[in-house]
């Protein structure tokens, strides 16, 4: 039976938190669904297609060396339900601190109540990358600032050609 784990966010932008993250995930499982929420009161800078194709075009080649599928997806429901559609078993969270830990301990209660099934795995995001948050990547080349250190550099060139 092969092992599917669920990575649910906004990823708008991917970051290079999410690519830790990634990079932490892809030797738990053979498939790793990376999922775009989509929430009808919130207003992304990017489009839902364009996360996809990053996410597929950031986050692919790092699953396919280590011999995962990379499957990137949306959903607009409950995360633990779309987990379950695409049958994963393992839910994937990344912490960056304390304040991450607490609120994603109640969520991993409230899921595992709910799906029993899916497992919630945290992962600890790498030094280097714990202060990085997409809401502060915006900010930042919203303002005209260099990125280039919390993203990936497709999409440093992303947010560049978005705040010309």
């Amino acid at each position: 039976m092969p092992r599917i784990a669920f990575y649910p966010g906004s990823f708008d932008p991917i970051t290079n938190g999410h690519l830790d993250v990634v990079r932490s995930s892809v030797p738990l499982c053979d498939r790793l669904v990376v999922a775009v929420g989509i929430h009808p009161g919130k207003k992304p800078l990017f489009s839902t297609e364009e996360r996809l194709k990053m996410l597929h075009d950031v986050c692919g080649p790092v699953a396919a060396q280590a011999g995962c599928t990379l499957e990137a997806v949306t959903y607009d429901d409950l995360a633990v339900a779309a987990a379950r559609k695409y049958g994963a078993t393992i839910m994937i969270r990344g912490l960056r601190d304390g304040t991450d830990l607490d609120y994603e301990m109640q969520l991993a209660g409230m899921n595992g109540t709910m799906a029993p099934e899916v497992q919630t795995v945290f992962l600890p995001a790498s030094p280097l990358v714990r202060p990085i948050t997409g809401t502060l990547v915006r900010q930042i080349a919203g303002m005209g600032g260099d990125v280039s250190a919390f993203v990936p550099p497709l999409v440093a060139s992303q947010l560049k050609a978005k705040f010309a």
